[in-house]
Order: C-alpha cells, then sequence, then structure tokens
C-alpha cells in the first residue's frame, strides 16, 4: 500500500509534470528562453502545492501564505485540465483527426488552449461562490416535540483560502434560514490553525442564531487535534466525539472520525445511555466519512448526515468518488435509514466547482 500511495502522490504528479513540459516547450512559438521561463513559472507554482503541505506558510505575512496557498492548490487543478486537453489532442493524432502542425509551434492552439482553460476556471470559481440549497423532507412515526428546521453543513475548510471574510458570508446566509439548530458533519478547519488564531475566526460562530453540534474530521487531525478541539470550544461549537445529546427529543450522536483507531462502533454509540438516551426517540448520526453504510441502517440509526467527499470537487474526479463510495453524493437508503451525503460548503485547495456544486442542507423534521 505504501508504494501505491507513493506512485499516486510522486510519481504520477511528476510523470504528468514532464508530459506537460514536453507539450509546452512543442506548442509554444517563442524563442527557447521565454520556453524555459513559462516552464519554470509553472514548475515553481506547482512546488507551492508541496510548501502548503510541510507549512512553510506559517511564517509568512498572511496574505502573502493565503497567495501561496491559492497559486500551488489551483495549478494543481490547471495541470489537470492541461492534461486532459492534451491527451485529447494526442489521441486524435493517433486516429489522424488531429494534424501534426496544431501541436508544434502554433500561435493558433495557444491561443484557443488558452481561451478554455481561462473560460473554464471562471466559470468554476463562480460556481463555486454561488452556494446551492439543498432541501429535504424527513418524515418520521416516532414521537417529536416539534416539527423541526435543521440547517446542515460540512467541509467549511476555513484557512488560508477561505478566510474570515468568507466565512461571515456564510454565517449570514445561514443565519437567514432560522433554524432551530445548525449541524456540521466535520472539517470545519483545513489545515493550518494561524489563519483562524490570526483572525480570530472563532468570533463568527457566535453570530449564528441556533445551537451548533458538529463531529470532528479528518482536517482537524491534520490541524493538530488539541489546537482544533479548543477552536471547537472558543467558537461554542457542541463538538460530539463519539457521544449524543438529546435536543428538542432528537437524538444526535456525533461519532469521532474514522481514521482514529479505536472510535466506538455504531451498535455501542445507539446502545449507550450518554446524551440521555430515550428510547424510540428519531436518532441523527453525524459521521464525517460515509463508508459501511449498512452498518449504521442495522444499528437502527433514523437519518445520517456525512460529508468529506466533496464529490470530488471537479470532473472527472467526481467520477473518481463516485466509484470509491457507496453513495458519494446526495440522498440515499439502506433498509429503514436515509443519508445525505453532501459535496461540503466550503471546499480544498483551489476555488474551482466544475460538474459540482457547493451547498448547505435544509431538512425539516416532521410526523
Amino acid at each position: 500500500m505504501q508504494y501505491v500511495w507513493m506512485l499516486i502522490f510522486w510519481v504520477l504528479p511528476l510523470a504528468a509534470l514532464f508530459y506537460l513540459a514536453w507539450h509546452l516547450w512543442c506548442l509554444l512559438p517563442l524563442p527557447s528562453v521565454w520556453k524555459w521561463v513559462v516552464i519554470v513559472f509553472g514548475v515553481g507554482a506547482f512546488s507551492l502545492l508541496f510548501l502548503n503541505f510541510a507549512r512553510k506558510f506559517d511564517n509568512l505575512p498572511l496574505w502573502l501564505a493565503s497567495l501561496g496557498y491559492d497559486i500551488g492548490t489551483s495549478t494543481l487543478v490547471i495541470m489537470l485540465y492541461m492534461f486532459m486537453m492534451f491527451l485529447l489532442l494526442d489521441l486524435g493524432r493517433l486516429v489522424r483527426l488531429v494534424p501534426k502542425e496544431w501541436l508544434y509551434s502554433n500561435w493558433t492552439t495557444t491561443g484557443i488552449l488558452a481561451a478554455l482553460l481561462v473560460g473554464i476556471f471562471v466559470y468554476g470559481n463562480l460556481h463555486y461562490h454561488h452556494k446551492h440549497r439543498q432541501e429535504l423532507t424527513l418524515t418520521t412515526d416516532k414521537p417529536l416535540r416539534k416539527e423541526l428546521k435543521l440547517v446542515m453543513v460540512s467541509d467549511l475548510h476555513i484557512g488560508y483560502h477561505n478566510r474570515r471574510i468568507d466565512l461571515a458570508r456564510w454565517v449570514d446566509m445561514l443565519n437567514d434560514e432560522h433554524a432551530d439548530m445548525i449541524l456540521i458533519a466535520g472539517d470545519i478547519i483545513d489545515g493550518s490553525m494561524r489563519p483562524l488564531k490570526e483572525e480570530r475566526m472563532y468570533e463568527e460562530f457566535h453570530r449564528l442564531n441556533a445551537p451548533v453540534y458538529a463531529c470532528i474530521g479528518n482536517h482537524e487531525f491534520y490541524a493538530g487535534i488539541n489546537d482544533a478541539m479548543q477552536f471547537y470550544t472558543d467558537a461554542g461549537i457542541h463538538l460530539l466525539r463519539d457521544s449524543a445529546v438529546l435536543v428538542d427529543g432528537i437524538r444526535i450522536i456525533g461519532r469521532d472520525d474514522r481514521s482514529q483507531v479505536g472510535r466506538k462502533n455504531i451498535k455501542e454509540l445507539m446502545a449507550s445511555p450518554s446524551g440521555g438516551r430515550v428510547e424510540g426517540a428519531f436518532t441523527i448520526v453525524l459521521d464525517h466519512q460515509p463508508y459501511h453504510l449498512d452498518c449504521t441502517a442495522e444499528a437502527g440509526v433514523d437519518f445520517q448526515f456525512s460529508g468529506h467527499t466533496h464529490h470530488g470537487q471537479i470532473l472527472p474526479v467526481s467520477w473518481i468518488t463516485e466509484a470509491i463510495y457507496e453513495c458519494s453524493y446526495g440522498e440515499c437508503k439502506r433498509g429503514n435509514t436515509h443519508f445525505y451525503i453532501t459535496s461540503g460548503l466550503g471546499i480544498w485547495g483551489g476555488k474551482f466547482r466544475i460538474g459540482t456544486c457547493s451547498e448547505y442542507v435544509v431538512a425539516t423534521v416532521k410526523n
């Protein structure tokens, strides 16, 4: 398995980088020195991605760290689309649909590819900033004190790219729903805690006009779990880690992230008296990663809300998540258990949504 991950994260990106460099060298009708400038600039932009992973931005001014994050992560996505474009042209050459001269010192091809890339990523950025409102109705025979309106989100990924100004807009948007409670299925934090602390982002959560209940996600562990938990406390978020709480007659269970060895299984949590367990209460589970849905159904859970997949963020990555997860996005049912897997309110990396959406979910729970 170690060699598989090495292939995915090192060998394949480097091979793609050489493939793109060779194609750009052949395509650009420029003197060699300018071709080198373009290639070195591209490699440098791509290398910022790894500097981000190594937390080398934390000592830079916040604006510069954010710029480095945006360039590095955006370059990864741009390279993917460039790779697909050149691959299609190469396949076209193979079946004699694309003349060889289209790929050698050709300003027309260069202009067309550049225009396509600009168009795709301007659309992707605008589409990311438009947050879709998804509606969901959950009907139950179990007793309810009243009809409840829940606002549910996941994967905010606040940090260098989703700054306090973004979070403030999201808080205003969620407040407009006037919900009874807000549920968050993990990954509030992206990675580095530095921008959250420096911009005092926890203060924005205090503006929410409904109580907030959340489970933990894998990115909270990347950020440092102790710092992440302190942030949840400062933000006034009710964090549920393999624990439960009873709110308005509904039992909410928050699971620890599946990456943590030793987390309780769902049957244990359902049987636990924690959270003032009431027999026959409508039960909602917050579980960041949507795995083993059948186990949740067998445990008698009424509804599970998950995130993590981002629905791949962009095509064709969304096809990969659909192959990996039994349900990578949207509503699904297993037995009597209703699931909703959200694509997330925020995003990791470059702010592009292509073939997917950023969303929040408004659910009505009623008899």
